[in-house]
């Protein structure tokens, strides 16, 4: 019995007893909450980030912004690269660039693209300083016609007081000289289109200056807006058109050449002066433009760089047996401004600018 017990107690040593502990994580001896804390921390580091940057930002910088993320905005340009559309994202070239000034190109890209300019683009560039070069020189011409039209007339005892009659002013079309009636002092009778001898002479001594200027002439008539009686047949559309008319015969008769006829106009009371008063009596005048030359001669591309510093001759007129003569008796014909009157076998005029070429006879609207 001894024996068996100590045989069974040393088989008790021999197969030890282990005995496993199993330790539960999870509480506040994980390690997981690290990882959420830290996620949080940074999103609230982004958050208070963007409320800084908007709190420095203007309101022009927030709005430029908003509209380069905006793709139906106009100040976002529609070339786009890699896939396209909305989120294919944009060209850094300047035509995917915002045209906006809040986000100006670099020196460097500015510098790139001016060497990078087409051979077609100098020349655009060429022909506006060709252009820029022959304005300059025409308009000091002009002043100098003013000043010399301005003195002659004050030296003459018969035109000195007629100064008063005599606007001169700078235009888009060119320099404007107009014979104006003043109150007391017409340059026409009322209702008739037979000059006064003061008025003959005025334009007289006008033509004399203005015959060493190559410029084409376009001649207007105005009236106030005093109607004739009920049925009349003879408007101020005739009234305009003749008188300017009878300046063309004038100024005919006085050296010009029928070549720089641009154009003779009836602009009856269209065109008043004195916009608040129709009916006032400096509304009734005649307009002399030396018309600009970019208007009646635009220089052509291809010869810009030649036209620079020099002017071109301006186009002669097609003028085929006209002497001047005026249009007695012709009957005006009453409609829309501009439309060519019957010239019988005579070529169609030639448009020239924003103005047609007229052999110096009257157009009647």
């Amino acid at each position: 019995m001894a024996e068996a017990a100590k045989k069974e107690k040393g088989d008790d040593k021999a197969q030890p007893i282990v005995i496993k502990k199993i330790v539960k994580g999870g509480g506040h001896h994980g390690g997981a909450w690290k990882v959420a804390y830290a996620d949080f921390v940074t999103a609230m580091m982004a958050f208070f980030l963007l409320l800084w940057l908007l709190n420095v930002a203007t309101d022009e910088q927030k709005n430029a912004i908003s509209n380069y993320f905006d793709p139906t905005h106009p100040k976002v340009s529609q070339d786009t690269s890699g896939a396209g559309g909305v989120m294919g994202g944009l060209t850094m070239s300047p035509q995917g660039a915002m045209a906006s000034t809040q986000n100006p190109l670099t020196p460097q890209q500015i510098n790139k693209e001016r060497l990078r300019g087409s051979s077609s683009q100098s020349k655009v560039n060429l022909k506006s300083a060709a252009e820029k070069a022959r304005e300059e020189a025409e308009t000091k011409k002009f002043k100098e016609v003013e000043q010399k039209l301005k003195q002659a007339i004050q030296k003459s005892p018969e035109l000195a007081k007629l100064a008063k009659n005599l606007i001169i002013d700078m235009t888009p079309e060119g320099l404007r000289i107009q014979i104006v009636d003043q109150e007391g002092e017409p340059m026409f009778p009322l209702g008739s289109a037979k000059m006064f001898p003061k008025t003959e002479a005025l334009l007289k001594q006008i033509t004399e200056v203005i015959l060493e200027m190559p410029n084409e002439l376009s001649v207007r008539g105005h009236t106030d807006s005093v109607k004739y009686g009920a049925g009349a047949t003879y408007t101020n559309w005739e009234l305009s058109a003749d008188r300017a008319n009878a300046s063309r015969r004038v100024i005919l008769e006085s050296g010009m050449t029928a070549e720089r006829l641009n154009n003779v106009m009836g602009k009856a009371d269209t065109e008043p002066l004195i916009a608040e008063d129709p009916t006032d009596a400096r509304n009734r005048r005649i307009t002399i433009i030396l018309l600009k030359e970019e208007l009646t001669n635009p220089l052509p591309p291809d010869e810009a760089e030649a036209a620079e510093g020099e002017g071109t001759e301006g186009e002669p007129g097609e003028a085929p047996g006209d002497d001047g003569a005026a249009l007695e008796g012709e009957e005006g014909l009453e409609g829309e401004e501009g439309e060519d009157a019957p010239s019988g076998d005579r070529p169609p005029m030639k448009p020239i600018g924003t103005f047609r070429k007229t052999p110096g006879q009257v157009e009647f609207p």
